[in-house]
Order: structure tokens, then C-alpha cells, then sequence
């Protein structure tokens, strides 16, 4: 049996004439060619016995070339084999689909040259059979039926891919995760599913409600999550019960070059398959939603948060306290409300300038956000005045905690230009809630509570518990800050305005 060198091709071309008139000039070019009129017997000929090229037309009836060229990326025995598709028409459409096809090359239909030069590049380096042939049985019945089923592999990726670029309009990172454990859930059983971002940081875990903390472990070991990150938990029984802890399948997430974040999951042992063909999803798709609702909550943390403070602005505070407002309400839980007006603060403004007036606000907000707790609200009311909310606070509480906030700002480390303290007080009125009161009647008690710690002397905490009295601590705390003593209110004719010498003195 004689060895033959050449190169062999096959061609794959519906119309007879065309056919053969191609195949007797590429044999004049020194190619072995097999030249066949149906699309499905061409690809069962490149599947039992691959070939150095194939070429084939773009579109054809029934079997179009694209169909074919995934279908030979697809399979271990033609995956290397190259195919040059022909078309009609030098369209950006055409050659889109070739591209995306696979194919080595797009050229145009009577174009000889191209074709030949196309074939040359394909066949420079010749492959390395390892001798293994794919038989398939069933003829054309088989290769109709592998295309199909790659085709619907690309629908489902197609449409898993869209799911997951949806995820985008959550507007929030906990929603999107929440809408991404019912999506995963659905497609691949697993018993636990997280998620890690670096900007901003965070820590997402869907579990089992059973599984508890070792499925916290298990998922910050996979995502190599520091200690001190707190997770957002979900739970509910659509992740599985099953204690068996697995191999997590972990994927890097990037979008536009950059990372932004890692999914991991520990998909069920018989769920192996399903996770292989959903974990480069969603390391191709799930950049986009993460990216997009970390800008869209940053917009909103720039439209509800005050710049020079870090705390909400007013009207985001007014929307978050009709919230705990309509809470209280409900269940009658106690509320209590502080509005603080920093003592002399436009003196301060005259004497120092407005950049030291400024470090003095943003130093008020600094302390306010690393001494209140996780539920109550502060917000920068407007100038030099602040405004803390407590929820489920009464009033005994609500003293203690205004009379530990005007301490920590008058112990505050505010230096002018030649490195000299400055003191800073504040007045403050406190208030609870009453029955039925509206957000605005409230601040407004709490106003008048303040200016009545102004008036009686500034850097004090005045309690008005009802519209008809109130109490005043003393400018030093009590030895019991949980209580205080009752005095009249002033009126505004015994305030002095404030001048520049009336300020606090430098300590040196």
C-alpha cells in the first residue's frame, strides 16, 4: 500500500457543478479531496477519519457550515482540524458567524486564490494524529442528533448567560445574591453557595438552615474570606441538607480586565457534570451584575450621605426614620432622638476659617459613626447641627447615651494652624417619642430642648420628656448619668450672643 503525502481535504458543497469544478482544481493543487454534496456525510466522513482541512459552505440546506464547525471544535478527535468556510457575500455579518463558528478562515466563493492561500495557512503545521478515530454509527441520523444536542447545550448556555446578565437590575449586591442562590439552586443542587468582593468587600453565603457554621468555614477556607468579614446569610432549604462537605468548585470572577470578586459553591457529588458546564458561565457573566450594583449602590450612598460627614443627609435620614417611625408604632417599641448644635461654631468659622470648621464637623461625624450602635441613624440635620436616633431606646437610655456623645466631643483632638487644641462642645436636646407624634414634631421638641441647653449655658444635655417641662444635666456628667435635675427653661432674652472672645480658650 502506498503512502500518499498530500494533504487531505474535504469539501463539502451542495451544488454539483460547483462541486466538482473546486475539486478537480484544488487535486491540481496537490490535495487528496473528497468531495461530497451532504452536509451530515462530510461531517461523519471528518469525524471517522479526520482530515488535514475541511471546507465547507456558510450556509447550506439543513447542515449549515457553522453547524458543522462547532460540532468538529466540539469532539476530541476533529478538535484541532481546521475548517475554512465559503460564502456568498464580503459581509460583516458573514464573516461574524465564521469567526465566531470557529472557523480558520471566511473567504468569498470564486475567489481560488484566497482559498489556496487560506488552505496553506491551515495545513503549514501539520497535525499529530495520535492514531484514535472516532466511529460513529447511525450515519446521518447521528450527526443530526450530535448537532442538535450541541445546539441545545449552546441555547441552554444561552440562556443561563442571560439569567445571570440580568442579575444587573437588582440594584443591590444582598438581592443579586438572593436572585442568584433561586437561579443556581434550580440548576445544580448544592449545599452552600458564596460570594467575595474586594471593592467593596464582602462575604455572601446560601446555606441550609441546618448546616450552620461549618458551611461559613468550609466557604471562607474556598473564597479565602479574612476572619474579621462579616458573611450576609442566607438561609432556606433550597441549598441540600447534606453534611458531606465535598470539593467546592471555585471560579474568579473579572470583568473588564479586573477582578472583582470569587463564586464558590459545593455542588452535590452527582451534580459534577452540571456544575463543569455552569462555573465558566458564571466566571464569564457575573463580573457585569457585581460591577453594576456596586455603582448603583454607590450612587445611592453619594445621593444619602453627607460628604464632610459620612452621615446621612437629612433627607435620607427623614426616609429611614419614617421607617422605625411606623415601627415603633406598630409595636410600640420606645424611640428616643437627640438633636446636638455645636456650641460657638461660627466663631469658630470667623477665627480659624471654614477648613477648621470643617474638621470639626467631619470629626463629630467620625465619632458619632464608631459610637452609636449598628440600629440607631445619625444624620447631619444642616450647618453645624446633627441629629442621632435610637431605636428601641427610652428615655433613661437615650440620656446616657447624649450625655456620653457630649463628652466625646468635647474630649475631641481638633488642632488650629500652630498645632493648638481647640475646644469644641455642643448643646444637645433629647427627646422619646410619643404616641402618634409626627418625625417633624419630634425634631421639633428636640429643637426646642436644645436651645435650651444653649441658653442655659452651653455644652449640657437637656431632657424634654413633654411639650410642658424638661431637665438639664449639669456641663459635667452626674455621678449616675441616668439621672438629672429639673430646672426652668430660659428665655431667649438671657442668651448672650457669641463672640469671638466668648469662645473657649487653647489649651496649650
Amino acid at each position: 500500500m502506498t503512502y500518499d503525502a498530500r494533504p487531505r481535504l474535504i469539501l463539502i458543497d451542495s451544488s454539483d457543478a460547483t462541486r466538482e469544478v473546486l475539486a478537480t482544481r484544488l487535486r491540481a493543487q496537490g490535495y487528496q479531496v473528497e468531495a461530497v454534496g451532504d452536509a451530515a456525510m462530510g461531517a461523519e466522513l471528518s469525524l471517522s477519519a479526520p482530515p488535514n482541512v475541511v471546507v465547507a459552505d456558510l450556509w447550506m440546506p439543513s447542515i449549515s457550515g457553522v453547524q458543522i464547525c462547532r460540532l468538529l471544535r466540539s469532539e476530541p478527535a476533529t478538535a484541532d482540524v481546521p475548517v475554512i468556510l465559503r460564502g456568498e457575500r464580503d459581509d460583516p455579518k458573514s464573516r461574524f458567524w465564521a469567526e465566531r463558528a470557529g472557523a480558520a478562515a471566511y473567504v468569498l466563493k470564486g475567489r481560488m486564490g484566497d482559498l489556496v492561500r487560506a488552505l496553506i495557512r491551515a495545513t503549514s503545521s501539520p497535525r499529530e494524529s495520535d492514531g484514535f478515530f472516532m466511529q460513529l454509527g447511525g450515519g446521518s441520523l447521528g450527526i443530526r442528533d450530535r448537532i442538535a444536542q450541541h445546539l441545545d447545550a449552546a441555547l441552554f448556555e444561552s440562556v443561563i448567560a442571560s439569567e445571570v446578565r440580568a442579575l444587573g437590575s437588582a440594584g443591590s449586591f444582598e438581592r443579586l445574591f438572593d436572585l442568584l442562590s433561586q437561579l443556581l439552586a434550580q440548576l445544580c443542587p448544592y449545599r452552600w453557595l458564596a460570594v467575595a468582593t474586594s471593592a467593596p468587600t464582602r462575604f455572601a453565603i446560601h446555606r441550609h438552615p441546618k448546616l450552620g457554621d461549618i458551611s461559613v468555614a468550609e466557604a471562607r477556607q474556598a473564597l479565602a474570606v479574612a476572619s474579621g468579614i462579616e458573611p450576609l446569610v442566607i438561609e432556606d432549604e433550597d441549598a441540600l441538607e447534606s453534611a458531606d462537605p465535598g470539593s467546592p468548585v471555585v471560579v474568579p470572577i473579572a470583568f473588564a480586565l479586573s477582578m472583582v470578586g470569587t463564586v464558590a459553591f459545593s455542588p452535590a457529588k452527582s451534580a459534577a457534570a452540571d456544575a463543569a458546564v455552569l462555573a465558566p458561565i458564571l466566571a464569564r457573566e457575573l463580573g457585569g451584575p457585581l460591577r453594576m450594583t456596586a455603582l448603583i449602590e454607590e450612587s445611592q450612598r453619594q445621593a444619602s450621605v453627607d460628604s464632610l460627614t459620612g452621615l446621612l443627609n437629612r433627607r435620607a435620614f427623614a426616609a429611614t426614620i419614617d421607617l422605625e417611625l411606623a415601627r415603633s408604632a406598630r409595636h410600640g417599641y420606645p424611640l428616643s432622638l437627640m438633636l446636638l448644635d455645636v456650641d460657638h461654631f461660627k466663631s469658630i468659622n470667623d477665627r480659624w476659617g471654614h477648613a477648621t470648621g470643617d474638621q470639626v464637623l467631619s470629626a463629630i461625624g467620625t465619632m458619632l459613626r464608631s459610637t452609636m450602635r449598628r440600629t440607631d441613624v445619625a444624620s447631619r440635620w444642616g450647618g453645624e447641627e446633627f441629629v442621632l436616633a435610637m431605636p428601641s431606646t427610652p428615655l433613661a437610655g437615650g440620656r446616657v447615651a447624649a450625655e456620653r456623645v457630649r463628652r466625646d466631643i468635647a474630649a475631641l483632638t481638633i488642632l488650629d494652624h500652630e498645632g493648638k487644641r481647640i475646644a469644641v462642645t455642643a448643646s444637645i436636646g433629647l427627646v422619646e417619642l410619643h404616641r402618634g407624634e409626627s418625625l417633624a414634631q419630634l425634631v421639633d421638641r428636640a429643637d426646642k430642648a436644645m436651645y435650651g441647653a444653649k441658653v442655659g449655658g452651653r455644652n449640657r444635655v437637656v431632657v424634654d420628656d413633654d411639650p410642658g417641662k424638661s431637665t438639664t444635666g449639669d456641663s459635667a456628667p452626674p455621678a449616675d448619668e441616668s439621672s438629672a435635675r429639673s430646672v426652668a427653661l430660659p428665655s431667649s432674652e438671657d442668651e448672650t450672643p457669641p463672640t469671638p472672645d466668648s469662645l473657649p480658650t487653647l489649651s496649650h
